[in-house]
């Protein structure tokens, strides 16, 4: 009997068996290999990908972040990110204030632009919380001055995640994201 068995990203590979079930040993084979997947994710999340090469998520809080008090560009955040390993994600968190300008150019710099009505705050928070959940990355950067996502720093370190705030200035910086990260990036920070 020819049946699937699912891989690390819990997709079945061959389908079910013949008549439309997986059998007892599939069953079995099934929790063996998500057993494998997760030790081996949680051993590539503590000493890097199988290339050596860390997987960064980047995430962008743009109401407090390109304010006009700072100097932020966004170039340079990719490239701060590219520096800790392979960019797997950017985004942009935009409320609906956001200028058509501004949406344009995150998007011609590579970022996914999420714009949203409701609180970006949230929507930032969650999907950082889905990205340590799902282990599409090894690293999470998050760029802000905003105290709120310390819980989600934390939560990506207890999965295993390196961490890392990247402040807007000195002066938007938050010291208990600073604090929460294992590391801390103040931009235009000469030192």
């Amino acid at each position: 009997m020819a049946c699937g068995h699912i891989n690390h990203t819990n997709r079945i590979e061959r389908g079910v068996c013949y008549n439309g079930t997986i059998s007892d040993r599939s069953v079995r084979n099934i929790h063996i290999d998500r057993a494998v997947a997760t030790r081996m994710g949680l051993l590539g999340r503590l000493f890097g990908s199988p290339a050596g090469e860390s997987r960064v998520a980047l995430l962008v809080d743009g109401p407090n972040v390109f304010r006009d008090e700072f100097d932020v560009d966004l170039d340079e955040l990719r490239e701060l990110a590219d520096e800790r390993g392979r960019l797997v994600t950017a985004r942009l968190y935009l409320d609906e204030h956001a200028t058509p300008g501004l949406i344009q150019a995150g998007e011609a710099r590579g970022f996914e632009v999420v714009t949203t009505s409701g609180d970006v705050d949230v929507r930032l928070a969650v999907d950082a919380a889905a990205i340590a959940a799902r282990e599409g990355a090894d690293t999470l950067a998050i760029a802000s001055r905003d105290t709120d996502f310390k819980p989600a720093l934390e939560r990506a370190a207890r999965e295993g995640l390196r961490t890392v705030a990247i402040a807007p200035g000195e002066y938007g910086r938050s010291d208990a994201l600073r604090n929460a990260a294992n590391e801390a990036i103040t931009l235009g920070d000469e030192s």
